[in-house]
């Protein structure tokens, strides 16, 4: 394509200095500049953004209006292009079937010098015009996006000179040649601005800047590929990572990616780090068109791309702190068990076997054994406190209702039968243990309700009374340590005390 673009320097030359002469227009300054604008400023747009094809169709453009110049039913043909130009901006592509559809409308408008020339006909093709400019501004995204800003402006400038056009030769005012160079003037600007837009627009720099802020933000959501396919303007955009032990390219999803060959409708852009592959971003041509772009997505790509890999280092490293932590919380429930097994079945038993003996040796003894007793039951007690048989043995319903059978208040209980896991019961039990503890010591409650409730994977434990209120967890060793075991099983505790309003305590566990 490089020979037909050298070659339509010269034959568009010619043929602008052609038409110029022979059809010797009125406004011939106004008209020869605006014709080679449109021409040679879109050769220059198709050498230097060759993945774009606005300069082809602004070069087009320039054809059409020197042949309007040159034959008299051709004079509006020029609005096809630049219609066409306008509404497919900065790619000079039409993505939705509508917009191919109305540049397909277009062109037959220009075509057709009967309806062209109609006033009422070109305030329609104006109105529509804007519309759909304005239409694909909102729905772009990313750096496609601020470069329609360029073409909605032109768009807007176009039409209301069309409108001028139309309402003059409506009314008859005699403002004909007025609007002519207008008419001449606002084209040629035209050209000049989506030319220099084209080259030199700063949104491909900003869209950089803000896809390196969008990616290196932590908190945005949303997959790699969809993020920078909105940051790029391009949902077609396919992500690829490197996988060396397997030597291809996978998705987010880890499925192959292939990459195009030989697919002039879509590019490929690696992303290395120190000269080995890191992923690859296959893309619409006219995405990455600009020569200085590829290189700073990439980067862009390559800091977020390590990033994520950082954030899911991080992550598995938390997983592993949070397993430790579970782990720990577990063998200490388990050893707490063990304990009180040893108390139990050891020092209990040899403390009952030495009253038994002390019962048939008559009075003498009987405060020794009066003694043996009193040590059993702390002993017992201090054993239940560590960790309950009866919840080994027989879950939580049995052992919060022996809490609740202790407790100087009424407790009004709600307590499934169903069995979970044993720490997950653990953290449970001493939610209640410790929540009746400070009830009965600083509550002044008349009564005190425990819920326990199982759904969503999720075990739910309520504590509330109807004291005075004021709790304070932060001043609470107990709270302080349940918070900490709880958390360390992926739960969470939380305290409503207001003053005078009672107390309520809830625990969220995870009992998949």
């Amino acid at each position: 394509m490089r020979w037909l673009r050298y070659a339509l320097w010269p034959a568009g030359l010619a043929f602008g200095v052609a038409a110029e002469r022979i059809g010797q227009p009125y406004r011939i300054i106004f008209d020869a500049a605006t014709g080679f604008a449109l021409l040679f400023l879109g050769l220059v747009s198709w050498s230097r953004r060759p993945g774009s094809r606005a300069g082809p169709i602004m070069s087009a453009a320039g054809f059409a209006w020197f042949l309007g110049t040159l034959w008299a039913p051709a004079v509006f043909l020029v609005r096809g292009p630049l219609a066409h130009l306008l509404l497919s901006y900065p790619g000079g592509r039409l993505p939705s079937r509508l917009e191919r559809v109305a540049v397909g409308v277009a062109y037959v408008y220009a075509a057709v010098d009967a309806v062209a020339g109609n006033s009422y006909a070109t305030i329609v093709f104006a109105f529509g015009l804007v519309a759909l400019s304005a239409r694909r501004y909102m729905v772009a995204a990313g750096p496609e996006r601020r470069a329609r800003l360029a073409a909605l402006a032109a768009a807007v400038a176009f039409g209301l000179v069309l409108v001028a056009g139309a309402i003059a030769g409506l009314a008859g005012v005699g403002a004909g040649s007025v609007v002519l160079v207008l008419y001449d003037l606002t084209v040629c600007f035209i050209a000049v601005g989506l030319f220099a837009d084209l080259l030199w627009g700063r949104w491909a720099q900003a869209a950089v800047i803000g896809l390196v802020v969008d990616l290196g933000e932590p908190a945005a959501g949303g997959a790699l590929r969809d993020r920078l396919a909105q940051a790029l303007g391009d949902p077609t955009l396919v992500l690829g990572y490197w996988l060396p032990e397997q030597g291809r390219y996978v998705d987010e999803a880890g499925r192959p990616v292939e990459l195009p060959a030989g697919d002039a409708g879509r590019a490929v852009t690696p992303v290395e780090e120190d000269g080995r592959p890191l992923a690859v971003l296959v893309h619409d041509p006219a995405v990455l068109d600009d020569p200085a772009l590829p290189s700073a997505v990439g980067s862009a790509a390559r800091l977020a791309v390590s990033n994520a890999r950082l954030q899911a280092e991080v992550s598995t490293r938390v997983g592993e702190v949070e397993a430790s932590r579970r782990r720990i919380v577990e063998a200490s429930d388990e050893q707490r068990a063990r304990l009180e097994r040893e108390l139990r079945e050891g020092g209990e038993r040899r403390l009952a076997r030495v009253a038994g003996l002390l019962a048939g040796c008559g009075e003498p003894l009987a405060e020794v054994r009066a003694g043996v007793d009193a040590a059993r039951a702390e002993l017992r007690e201090f054993a239940r406190g560590m960790h309950p048989a009866t919840l080994t043995e027989h879950g939580l319903r049995a052992s919060v209702g022996e809490l609740a059978e202790r407790s100087p208040i009424p407790v009004e209980m709600v307590v499934p039968a169903e069995r979970f896991p044993p720490a997950i019961e653990a953290a449970a039990y001493f939610v209640c243990a410790e929540s009746l503890t400070n009830v009965a010591k600083h509550a002044e409650a008349s009564q005190v309700h425990i819920g326990i409730t199982a759904g969503n994977r999720r075990l739910t434990v309520v504590v509330a009374d109807d004291g005075v209120g004021g709790a304070d967890p932060s001043r609470s060793s107990g709270l302080r340590g349940l918070s900490d075991r709880i958390e360390a099983l992926g739960g969470s505790l939380t305290v409503d005390s207001p003053p005078g309003g009672g107390t309520r305590v809830v625990a969220e566990l995870p009992c998949a």
